[in-house]
Formats: C-alpha cells, sequence, structure tokens
C-alpha cells in the first residue's frame, strides 16, 4: 500500500509506492490529472525519498504547471478537431457538423452529442485508413472497435481484431494515420521487433515524428471531458 507525502509550499502531494521490482527512486507525472507518484526499492529510507523530492521540487512544479486543464466540450468551448480548434456554437441545425471551422450543436444538444459526432466521424476515418494500409501489406483484419483508452492509442489482437481510442480525430490526420499503420503492421508483426518498425517505416515513412507528437500533445486530447452538457 501506498501513502501519501508533502513537499514545499504550496504543498505537492505524492503518493509515494514501494516496489519489490525497483531498483531505484522513479518519479512519474500523469498528463492526464497531475497525480504525482514515487516508486522506490521496499528498503529504502522514507529520507531518502524525501531528499529525493526536495532536490526534484522545482523540475516537478514546472512539469505541474505544463498540464492542460480538463475542459467539457459544449457550446463556447474550443476543441481540437483533426490537428485544429474549432469552436462549439449552437446554431439552427438538425445534427451537429462540422462546418467553416465550427462545430455546430442543434439548440438542447450538449456535450453526448459532441461525443456521438467526434466517435462517427473517428470509425470513418480509422476504418478507411485499416483498409488502405491492410491492402498494402496483403493482410486482413477482423474487426475494429472504438474505445475510449487512456494507456494506448490502439491495438491489435492475435486474431487479427484492431482496437483505437476515438480520440485520435481530434488529433492532426498523419498522427491518425500513424497510429492506424502502426497497428496494421502487428497484423504481419505481432511485436516490435526490427521487422515491425521496418514494416511502419514503409507504411509511414515519417512515424517518428507522429509518435513524438502524441508524446508531446496527446494529453489534450484527454483533457477533453465529454460527460456532461
Amino acid at each position: 500500500m501506498g501513502r501519501a507525502l508533502r513537499i514545499g509550499n504550496p504543498p505537492i502531494e505524492v503518493d509515494l509506492r514501494r516496489s519489490a521490482r525497483a531498483r531505484r527512486l522513479s518519479l512519474r507525472v500523469s498528463r492526464l490529472d497531475g497525480k504525482v507518484t514515487l516508486t522506490m526499492p521496499p528498503r529504502a529510507p522514507e529520507r531518502q525519498a524525501l531528499d529525493f523530492l526536495t532536490e526534484r521540487e522545482d523540475w516537478l512544479r514546472g512539469h505541474l504547471d505544463d498540464i492542460r486543464p480538463a475542459v467539457t466540450a459544449g457550446p463556447g468551448v474550443a476543441l481540437p478537431y483533426m490537428g485544429r480548434d474549432i469552436m462549439v456554437r449552437v446554431a439552427d441545425v438538425r445534427r451537429v457538423t462540422v462546418n467553416d471551422g465550427a462545430l455546430l450543436l442543434p439548440p438542447g444538444a450538449g456535450a453526448p452529442a459532441i461525443r456521438a459526432y467526434l466517435k462517427a466521424r473517428a470509425r470513418d476515418r480509422l476504418a478507411s485508413a485499416s483498409d488502405h494500409y491492410a491492402g498494402l501489406i496483403g493482410r486482413n483484419y477482423t474487426k475494429l472497435t472504438l474505445r475510449d483508452t487512456r494507456s494506448r492509442w490502439g491495438s491489435c489482437t492475435s486474431t487479427g481484431g484492431l482496437m483505437y481510442s476515438w480520440r485520435l480525430i481530434m488529433a492532426p490526420p498523419a498522427v491518425l494515420d500513424y497510429v492506424a499503420a502502426h497497428e496494421v503492421a502487428h497484423l504481419e508483426q505481432m511485436n516490435h521487433s526490427d521487422a515491425f518498425w521496418a514494416i511502419v517505416a514503409r507504411l509511414d515513412p515519417d512515424y517518428a515524428a507522429h509518435r513524438r507528437w502524441l508524446r508531446e500533445h496527446g494529453d489534450r486530447l484527454h483533457a477533453v471531458r465529454f460527460d456532461a452538457g
């Protein structure tokens, strides 16, 4: 069981966890919710943990300041969509649509309607990209599933099922395409070997830049909430 430590003023709360697998102290800041976790060997003294945290307090505060606050999708809010920010506006429309740089929302509709629209567009784009890349390597996938995953952007099962985060529709199109290429490559190589990355590079020569975009900006996609409205 972990316990909480506090350092500095204003205090930063740190979840202290001991792990038999830990060989040294390691610090992690979640870009989803700002939770700070310090993992340490089981026999390391707590004083060592406090000294470690004190030395890194400035680094911690810098990272916490960079984390974007969560926003709830709704009228007057700018949302990322296909790599650009679009404003949500109420309009005289029957269904959610994107037009002229804005997401138009029917009167009375809210976050659930926006989420449904984004998921539908994500399915269309991811199915098209998956079909394209699967055709290039001569492989077939068995099904395509969308989820709201936080730990990964996509996955491929041993039976050929592809799973994607529907939030990819908020990323630039080339980034969405990279994730599709990555998962389709697993239809041929169920690993991350050199052979696997060679397939990814053939399908998406700029894949390294697209991976980097997800590492640097993916937290913003997760910061949008759709549970109200």
